[in-house]
């Protein structure tokens, strides 16, 4: 393995980069020349990963390239306690077999980014399987419970009189094994990972080794501007999601993010990226061009080009010309034997909820029981939502009523890029 020049250094240690613990050490790691085992660990208590994750997913796959190894745990285990970061409540536990279920789901996208032949899997059970309780009781002992209730998460509760379970308090002790386990001499995580980072090196130095380094990543906000992306905050923007959801949804964010979003999810150089924030500070290009680049870019990573010049053409004709697709999703209606319900069958589409009956209140259907029961919608809440919020239109005029009058060819347009058509069936 090479020397690394400066240019190449900078990008490993500040593209994306909050912090690394310790830089120093690390730089001379790397530049040692030796290949160096990086640890990523994911606990599967949901199947689905999102740009968010992609933040580091990328930096680990820029030192792959150049040789280094990535050694993924999957935390089988520690994912049926649950994370406590950020939570101010006991979290459900997961049963194994659910945590194995989202586990397969997240490293066919895990994949997508990182090189699978550049890296060993592994799953925590083949260390803890094996563990007694005598085991857990030497972990234990390692740390006081006052320095776990230094950490934010814990402390807050603790303050509050909410409840934490001897088991949350496992879950670091966990991952910090995890490190010690594989020998890890870099772990890579966000900065809300901090605490379990550090315990992880503090762990390995307690068991004779030599402590890893730790690297953090910054929380990437998410499609609201606001809070950091994540699935539970509905400001998402998932790895498996067709690609004209990812690219329409990279055109939504807010111009204030289109910066981050290079900086943290492309390959662009320093330079050209100095060059969007004069050409945005200086207001001499239309956020709307960038975005469009910055949404080719991401999506492309994840699709073909054709599929992503396909999303690009779609996000076209739907958003800025307003045109419906060529192929929507079709739902036939007629009414039943005696005119007091309306039938809904799906006529092109897998997506869309089995054959449905609503009311029918002279030749009208209630609007937010139709959407839900298709399964346009999740629930009636957001139903009504989308309604109050004018996110609903029918052949392209805003609805916001509580009924809406069934008839042969309408269209239904949901939120920015949902369309279904009404069709009458003999």
């Amino acid at each position: 393995m090479k020397k690394l020049d400066k240019k190449e250094l900078n990008s490993i240690l500040r593209r994306a980069v909050v912090e690394v613990i310790v830089e120093e050490e690390f730089v001379q790691l790397l530049q040692s020349g030796k290949p160096l085992r990086l640890k990523m660990g994911f606990d599967p208590s949901r199947p689905d990963i999102h740009l968010g994750h992609v933040v580091g997913l990328r930096k680990l796959r820029h030192l792959q390239d150049l040789g280094h190894k990535v050694i993924l745990i999957v935390g089988d285990w520690t994912a049926q306690i649950g994370d406590p970061t950020g939570q101010t409540i006991t979290r459900p536990m997961l049963t194994h077999q659910e945590a194995m279920d989202n586990a397969e789901s997240y490293m066919e996208q895990f994949f997508k980014v990182v090189d699978q032949d550049k890296t060993e899997t592994v799953f925590q059970s083949e260390w803890f399987g094996k563990f007694t309780l005598g085991d857990v009781i030497d972990l234990t002992r390692r740390f006081t419970v006052a320095q776990f209730l230094e950490r934010e998460d814990f402390s807050k509760r603790f303050s509050q009189h909410r409840p934490i379970a001897i088991t949350e308090f496992l879950y670091p002790l966990l991952q910090g094994y995890d490190s010690v386990a594989i020998r890890s001499e870099v772990e890579f995580g966000g900065t809300d990972q901090k605490f379990n980072l550090l315990l992880g090196r503090q762990l390995q130095e307690k068991m004779g080794q030599v402590p890893q380094h730790c690297f953090m990543m910054p929380m990437l906000v998410g499609t609201d501007g606001v809070q950091k992306m994540s699935k539970s905050l509905d400001n998402y923007i998932g790895v498996d999601e067709p690609p004209e959801d990812i690219y329409g949804k990279l055109m939504s964010i807010n111009d204030e993010l289109i910066i981050t979003y290079f900086d943290f999810l492309t390959d662009i150089s320093t330079n050209e990226l100095e060059d969007i924030k004069r050409s945005l500070d200086g207001e001499t290009i239309n956020p709307m061009e960038l975005k469009k680049e910055l949404a080719l870019n991401i999506t492309s990573q994840f699709y073909s080009k054709n599929k992503t010049r396909d999303a690009q053409e779609l996000f076209e004709q739907i958003s800025q010309r307003r045109l419906a697709p060529a192929n929507i999703p079709e739902i036939g209606f007629k009414l039943d034997g005696d005119g007091a319900e309306f039938i809904f069958v799906p006529l092109n589409q897998d997506n869309i909820a089995k054959t449905k009956s609503l009311i029918n209140l002279n030749g009208h259907v209630e609007a937010s029981g139709f959407l839900v029961q298709m399964a346009l919608v999740k629930s009636k809440a957001e139903g009504k939502r989308l309604l109050s919020q004018g996110a609903i239109e029918i052949n392209q005029e805003k609805f916001d009523k509580k009924v809406f009058f069934v008839e042969d060819g309408i269209v239904i347009k949901i939120g920015r890029r949902s369309f279904v058509r009404l069709v009458a069936m003999e």
